[in-house]
């Protein structure tokens, strides 16, 4: 195992952060890139990268890690930092209020006018020549702010990949995830060793998400020389949600690591025999598909649905309180699905999110992500 350190830019005298990756197995053309807590505030995947770091070790010791694995268990030092009166704010900058996960800009059209005079007719030729390219890209882009730079090195380290695997978590959820349709095939086996119970697609989910950010000029390189040069396949994304902020224990990130393990050895980054396939909790819907219920005035959250269950248009998955005036306002699903995720705090703001179905049917366009 290598440990690497990569110094962020300084936002202030006096300050530095880094990132730290830990890079398994000998250099190789497969590559598998992990990262956990982009979100600052969502734990179980640090716990989680904290075991596969164990496991990598000893499979490393012995000899079975056939592809270069990078690790990053601490994505955000910079999210991880933020604390206000005791309460962790590690979804949004408090710099520039941004989403940590969110305006990772495409740069496939930029790498583009570079390789059209230097690519060949060999597929695995052509993916060495863009890696390269890609990593030129971020070694000359000058960062102004510790944020940008955070993006920019992370990007650096996951573009290079075959696999990534960015782990986060929701509020209260079952285990689920997000790919793009060109790769679920291939996080199919993930899906299933995790037991994820909802598995959303989309090509483009809109506000620039790291996921789809590492695997756009990978796609976008396929659209634009795929007619003239045989092109490497692109990169597969996949963003998994360890259930809620709260689900942190030895046993379920002992379990979660081992299931990645297995996902890998399924796929052949890792020699040996997988345990086996387990069954698909569920088939692959549209992140279109999805329902956001909101809440039209404050009060307190009573729900009454509990997380897994399905839900058919119509029902009330939650009332509303306000003992002031004794509104009870129910919360209906117009449209129904699997309750996946719900919000953790039990008190609503007008127009707050409280409650996520994943329904089988498109019925959203544009920003499909949370706000």
């Amino acid at each position: 195992m290598q440990e690497r350190h990569h110094p962020l830019l300084s936002a202030s005298l006096g300050t530095q952060r880094e990132l730290i990756s830990y890079h398994f197995g000998k250099p190789s053309s497969r590559q598998v890139y992990i990262q956990a807590a982009l979100h600052g505030d969502e734990l179980p995947g640090v716990a989680v990268a904290w075991y596969l770091k164990q496991r990598l070790k000893v499979l490393e010791s012995a000899g079975r890690i056939e592809a270069a694995i990078t690790l990053v268990p601490i994505a955000n030092p910079i999210a991880l930092a933020q604390h206000w009166h005791g309460m962790h704010l590690g979804r949004f900058d408090t710099a520039s209020g941004q989403d940590f996960n969110r305006q990772f800009a495409g740069f496939g059209p930029a790498l583009a006018e570079q390789l059209e005079s230097v690519l060949t007719q060999d597929a695995e030729q052509n993916r060495d020549i863009i890696r390269r390219v890609v990593r030129d890209y971020f070694e000359r882009t000058e960062p102004v702010t510790e944020l940008g730079s955070l993006r920019q090195t992370l990007m650096g380290m996951a573009c290079q990949a075959d696999l990534m695997i960015d782990v986060h978590c929701d509020w209260e959820a079952t285990p689920h995830l997000y790919t793009t349709p060109h790769a679920w095939q291939k996080i199919e086996p993930l899906a299933r060793y995790l037991g994820s119970e909802v598995q959303l697609l989309a090509d483009v989910s809109g506000g620039e998400p790291f996921d789809e950010a590492c695997c756009e000029p990978w796609l976008y390189l396929q659209h634009a020389f795929g007619g003239r040069f045989p092109m490497p396949e692109a990169l597969l994304p996949v963003t998994l949600e360890l259930r809620g902020v709260r689900d942190v224990s030895h046993k379920q990130a002992e379990e979660d690591a081992e299931a990645i393990i297995n996902a890998l050895i399924f796929s052949g980054y890792i020699s040996g025999e997988p345990a086996p396939l387990p069954a698909l909790r569920n088939n692959p819907v549209p992140l279109a598909g999805c329902e956001y219920i909101t809440t039209p005035h404050s009060g307190v959250i009573l729900h009454r649905r509990d997380i897994g269950e399905w839900v058919d248009a119509g029902e009330v998955v939650a009332d509303i309180l306000d003992p002031l005036t004794d509104r009870l306002t129910p919360l209906v699903a117009q449209h129904g699905g699997l309750l996946y995720a719900r919000h953790w705090v039990r008190f609503a703001t007008a127009g707050m999110l409280v409650v996520r179905l994943a329904g089988k049917e498109a019925i959203r366009d544009g920003d499909l992500l949370v706000p």
